[in-house]
C-alpha cells in the first residue's frame, strides 16, 4: 500500500486542513484532526477517480526526505504537521460508474 505525505494545518477555533505536496488541488478538511484525516483519505480516493477517468495515474509519493528536499515543501513541513495516509492503488478498485 503507498501513503502520501499529507501537511496538516490545525488552528484553534478553525477548521482542521490537509493538502498533499505531490497532489496538485487534492484537499481535505474537518471539524477535528480525526475527522480531517478520514476526510483526507477520501479526497485522495476521489482524486485518484478522476485522474483515471482522465486516463491519467496518480504520481509516485514522495517519501518525506524527498520532501524535505523540495523548497515549497520543506517549508509546509516545516510550519505545519505532516501526516501518512494510506492509499490503496485504484487498479484495485472497481472504476467509478
Amino acid at each position: 500500500m503507498t501513503h502520501y505525505v499529507a501537511i496538516v494545518e490545525e488552528e484553534e477555533g478553525k477548521a482542521v486542513g490537509v493538502w498533499f505536496p505531490d497532489l496538485p488541488g487534492c484537499f481535505s478538511a474537518g471539524d477535528t484532526l480525526d475527522e480531517a484525516l478520514l476526510n483526507a483519505q477520501e479526497a485522495l480516493t476521489r482524486y485518484a477517480d478522476a485522474l483515471r477517468d482522465d486516463g491519467r495515474s496518480m504520481p509516485r509519493a514522495r517519501t518525506l526526505t524527498e520532501l524535505k528536499s523540495d523548497a515549497e515543501a520543506a517549508a509546509d513541513i516545516e510550519s505545519y504537521m505532516v501526516a501518512l495516509i494510506p492509499f490503496e492503488a485504484p487498479a484495485l478498485r472497481p472504476a467509478a460508474e
